[in-house]
């Protein structure tokens, strides 16, 4: 018992610390848009005071995932590489 308590403790700790983020950019009160592409593929575009701040695709298959424009430049964030991150919610209560 007390060998199942040490291996799930850590886990339980790792999925409260995972799940305590939320998205990187504030879109409280954005205007949302959706749209459906011709492949069934749902694109939603979050807007504050005009300006997108992110989009969410919702593919027909697979998971939904998200870009950013987390400093509010107007252009999605890239790493160095100039490739836009692509974040993927990987569960959630």
């Amino acid at each position: 018992m007390k060998l199942a308590s040490l291996i799930l403790l850590p886990l339980l700790a790792l999925a409260g610390c995972s799940s305590l983020g939320g998205a990187p950019v504030d879109v409280r009160g954005a205007d949302v848009a959706s749209k459906t592409m011709d492949n069934g593929d749902k694109i939603d575009e979050y807007r504050v005071s005009g300006q997108l701040r992110m989009v969410k695709i919702t593919p027909v298959r697979g998971a939904p995932y998200y870009l950013y424009d987390q400093n509010g430049d107007g252009r999605f964030d890239n790493n160095k590489d100039g490739v836009a991150p692509v974040y993927w919610k990987l569960y959630s209560w």
